[in-house]
């Protein structure tokens, strides 16, 4: 956990879930926090508890989907601290709905969070980062970025294109000179919140997601998810995975090529 000792972070989605849990155990680590979230009310109550560990955090109720917002954050961080060495682009949100089922709105809600709000991020912290001695930018895909399932084509669609954007960008910074790493994260199921504020398609029992999710898929705390997810930046992992269905997720993916996708049916419908 020294890796972050008195380095600036900034965090998005850090109301809540996996970004709450990377906040408090970064400020116990001795990182210098820049905390966001769409929520006032949930990123203030994460900076009182990493203030009760650590330094005192900037707090900002930041939607990661207005682009000038992100710009201006980022803007602020490095004004107040004088530097920015890691970012970790956190902040998601969840639909369940087919292709058929799910309106294009749908399409476009998702993908202006789960992947322009990576982008909004990487894009507005980047040039700063880049003038640190060693920075990091970590950006949280899922499991559902490493395999396609029914219903979720969205969901799917984001994550995969969080993977693309996070690989391509390890590439260019290594042709940049390598002073910034780029960890891509890809959970499993982590029992937070994200069942309960998921976007749904018309038609889709929002009820049964959460039974389905909380009872069945969610096996990692967010505790762990955010110790497993520090160590792998840490330890400068390109891909880090968290839980053991994500584990299983990327070997079956790897190992089983185009047959993957008859085994992963069949324990999804299980």
């Amino acid at each position: 956990m020294g890796y972050f000792a008195d380095r600036v972070v900034a965090v998005t989605g850090a109301g809540s879930g996996i970004g709450r849990e990377l906040a408090v155990a970064l400020a116990g680590a001795g990182a210098r926090l820049a905390l966001s979230d769409k929520s006032a009310e949930a990123v203030a109550e994460t900076g009182a508890l990493c203030a009760a560990t650590g330094w005192e955090p900037t707090v900002s109720t930041v939607d990661v989907t207005d682009r000038g917002a992100v710009l201006a954050h980022a803007e602020r961080t490095v004004a107040h601290f004088g530097r920015v060495e890691a970012l970790f682009n956190n902040a998601g949100i969840l639909h369940v709905g087919s292709v058929l089922e799910s309106p294009f709105s749908d399409f476009e809600r998702v993908m202006d969070v789960d992947f322009w709000g990576v982008v909004n991020g990487t894009k507005a912290f980047l040039p700063y980062l880049l003038t640190a001695r060693r920075a990091h930018v970590v950006n949280v895909s899922s499991a559902l970025g490493l395999v396609a399932v029914a219903r979720h084509a969205p969901y799917n669609a984001a994550k995969f294109a969080v993977r693309g954007f996070t690989d391509s960008l390890r590439q260019d910074m290594r042709a940049a000179g390598g002073t910034v790493r780029v960890t891509g994260v890809y959970p499993g199921g982590v029992l937070t919140g994200i069942a309960r504020s998921a976007n749904v398609a018309p038609g889709v029992d929002a009820a049964d997601v959460v039974r389905r999710f909380e009872g069945q898929v969610a096996r990692t705390s967010p505790a762990a998810a955010a110790r497993t997810i520090l160590r792998g930046a840490a330890r400068g992992e390109a891909k880090v995975l968290v839980g053991l269905d994500a584990i299983v997720v990327d070997l079956v993916t790897r190992v089983a090529g185009s047959y993957h996708e008859r085994l992963l049916d069949m324990v999804f419908r299980s």
